[in-house]
Protein backbone atom coordinates (compact mmCIF):
# COMPACT_ATOMS: atom_id res chain seq x y z
CA UNK A 1 0.00 0.00 0.00
CA UNK A 2 1.26 3.17 -1.22
CA UNK A 3 1.53 6.01 1.54
CA UNK A 4 1.98 9.91 0.09
CA UNK A 5 3.14 10.52 3.78
CA UNK A 6 6.13 8.20 3.55
CA UNK A 7 9.74 9.08 3.74
CA UNK A 8 12.54 7.44 4.05
CA UNK A 9 14.22 7.48 7.37
CA UNK A 10 17.03 4.63 7.18
CA UNK A 11 19.03 2.99 4.39
CA UNK A 12 21.31 0.06 5.16
CA UNK A 13 24.07 1.56 2.71
CA UNK A 14 24.10 5.49 4.10
CA UNK A 15 22.78 4.67 7.66
CA UNK A 16 20.37 7.81 8.77
CA UNK A 17 19.23 9.61 6.83
CA UNK A 18 18.77 13.07 8.14
CA UNK A 19 15.93 15.95 6.76
CA UNK A 20 17.83 19.02 4.80
CA UNK A 21 17.06 21.99 7.34
CA UNK A 22 15.27 25.26 5.59
CA UNK A 23 17.14 28.41 6.66
CA UNK A 24 14.64 30.20 8.28
CA UNK A 25 15.04 34.00 7.08
CA UNK A 26 16.89 36.66 9.13
CA UNK A 27 14.77 38.77 10.99
CA UNK A 28 14.65 42.70 9.37
CA UNK A 29 16.70 45.01 11.76
CA UNK A 30 15.42 48.63 12.38
CA UNK A 31 18.06 50.21 11.20
CA UNK A 32 19.97 50.04 14.16
CA UNK A 33 22.97 48.13 14.95
CA UNK A 34 23.33 46.67 18.14
CA UNK A 35 26.92 45.36 20.42
CA UNK A 36 26.38 43.28 22.80
CA UNK A 37 28.76 41.82 25.10
CA UNK A 38 27.95 37.83 25.85
CA UNK A 39 29.80 35.11 27.90
CA UNK A 40 26.59 32.63 28.58
CA UNK A 41 27.89 29.17 27.47
CA UNK A 42 31.45 29.98 26.54
CA UNK A 43 32.93 28.98 29.80
CA UNK A 44 33.06 32.44 31.22
CA UNK A 45 35.08 34.08 27.86
CA UNK A 46 33.55 37.22 26.56
CA UNK A 47 32.42 37.86 22.95
CA UNK A 48 30.69 40.82 21.41
CA UNK A 49 27.93 40.15 19.30
CA UNK A 50 26.75 42.38 16.39
CA UNK A 51 23.04 42.48 15.38
CA UNK A 52 20.74 44.31 13.22
CA UNK A 53 22.90 44.36 9.97
CA UNK A 54 20.85 44.24 6.72
CA UNK A 55 23.61 42.56 4.68
CA UNK A 56 24.19 39.43 2.72
CA UNK A 57 26.07 36.64 3.94
CA UNK A 58 29.22 37.68 2.08
CA UNK A 59 28.96 41.71 2.58
CA UNK A 60 28.79 40.12 6.32
CA UNK A 61 31.63 37.69 6.00
CA UNK A 62 33.54 40.81 4.39
CA UNK A 63 32.51 43.04 7.42
CA UNK A 64 33.18 40.84 10.09
CA UNK A 65 36.84 39.92 8.41
CA UNK A 66 37.55 43.32 8.43
CA UNK A 67 36.43 44.19 12.14
CA UNK A 68 38.46 40.90 13.09
CA UNK A 69 41.70 43.01 11.69
CA UNK A 70 41.30 46.00 13.14
CA UNK A 71 40.34 44.58 16.35
CA UNK A 72 43.61 41.96 16.39
CA UNK A 73 41.15 39.07 17.63
CA UNK A 74 38.88 36.48 16.42
CA UNK A 75 35.52 35.66 15.57
CA UNK A 76 32.58 34.45 13.48
CA UNK A 77 29.44 34.97 11.33
CA UNK A 78 26.51 32.70 13.13
CA UNK A 79 23.03 33.18 11.81
CA UNK A 80 23.36 36.87 10.57
CA UNK A 81 25.21 37.89 13.90
CA UNK A 82 28.81 38.75 14.07
CA UNK A 83 30.76 37.68 17.12
CA UNK A 84 34.19 39.54 17.76
CA UNK A 85 36.13 37.43 20.98
CA UNK A 86 36.64 39.59 24.08
CA UNK A 87 34.77 43.33 24.74
CA UNK A 88 35.64 45.38 21.90
CA UNK A 89 32.56 47.26 22.42
CA UNK A 90 33.82 50.41 22.06
CA UNK A 91 36.03 49.88 19.25
CA UNK A 92 33.24 47.82 17.09
CA UNK A 93 31.49 51.25 17.92
CA UNK A 94 33.52 53.53 16.34
CA UNK A 95 34.58 51.45 13.50
CA UNK A 96 30.45 50.81 12.54
CA UNK A 97 29.63 54.35 12.73
CA UNK A 98 32.47 55.41 10.90
CA UNK A 99 31.26 53.30 7.84
CA UNK A 100 27.85 55.32 8.49
CA UNK A 101 25.74 53.00 10.58
CA UNK A 102 23.78 54.21 13.38
CA UNK A 103 24.81 51.66 16.35
CA UNK A 104 24.04 51.18 20.27
CA UNK A 105 25.71 49.24 23.01
CA UNK A 106 22.81 46.68 24.22
CA UNK A 107 23.45 45.08 27.25
CA UNK A 108 25.83 45.46 29.97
Amino acid sequence: MADNNSRLVYSTETGRIDEPKEAAPRPKGDGIVRIQRQTSGRKGKGVCLVTGLDLADAELEKLAAELKKKCGCGGAVKEGVIEIQGDKRDLLKTLLEAKGMKVKLAGG
